[in-house]
């Protein structure tokens, strides 16, 4: 059988953590940063990780699956 590809997109936006959890980085933190609260901004400077409904999904768009 074929090897399965990866996502190149989902590679760019997604990384493993060591217990096996998704990371991923929060939206609305690349433009328009004007009107935003500097508390908004910092708090979405911070990694969130996958919901666990989404890791499956995530996970087989990065071949983990």
């Amino acid at each position: 059988m074929p090897k399965i590809k990866t996502n190149s997109g989902a590679k760019k936006r997604f990384a493993l953590t060591g217990t096996g959890k998704i990371k991923r980085k929060h939206a609305f933190k690349s433009h328009i940063l004007t009107k935003k609260t500097k508390k908004q901004k910092r708090n979405l400077t911070h990694f969130g990780t996958v919901n666990r409904v989404d890791a499956g999904n995530v996970k087989a768009l990065l071949g983990l699956k």
